[in-house]
């Protein structure tokens, strides 16, 4: 799995396996990030869903949830929030089982939060977004 971690204001693009992990490659972000506590590894592993999934959810919105089907990988993010969504649209693919599925839209609304992005792993049940009908 790759990961994108930015500490003390550059990514680093670092890719894990088996416990190991290995930078790919550094770059300097737009903006600086100050960290007050130095950044640790931690002791015990962590999986690729608890990592992932965790990071950047939106928890609460305006509207209905739509929640993931089936646990796997977001490919791709084809909604922001205020877009105007009718039923059946596209608004994410996600691959599980090396199988692309798409997600749409339940009901004709408006986007109110995307709660991922792309390349973010999640769980059966997790908030992509909210919508407001």
């Amino acid at each position: 799995m790759k990961y994108i971690v930015t500490i003390n204001g550059k990514n680093y693009e670092v890719e894990v396996e088996r416990g190991h992990a290995t930078i790919v490659k550094t770059t300097e972000t737009a903006e600086k990030v100050y960290v007050s506590q130095p950044a640790t590894v931690p002791a015990q592993p962590v999986t690729p869903t608890q990592a992932t999934s965790a990071t950047n959810q939106v928890t609460s919105g305006d509207g209905e949830p739509v929640k993931s089907p089936m646990p796997g990988m977001i490919l791709d993010v084809r909604v922001s929030a205020g877009a105007a969504v009718k039923k059946g649209d596209i608004l994410f693919i996600l691959e599980a089982m090396k199988m692309e599925n798409e997600i749409t839209a339940p009901e004709n609304g408006l986007i109110t939060a995307v709660s991922i992005a792309k390349g973010t792993s999640v769980s059966t049940g997790d908030v992509l977004a909210f919508l407001k009908t």
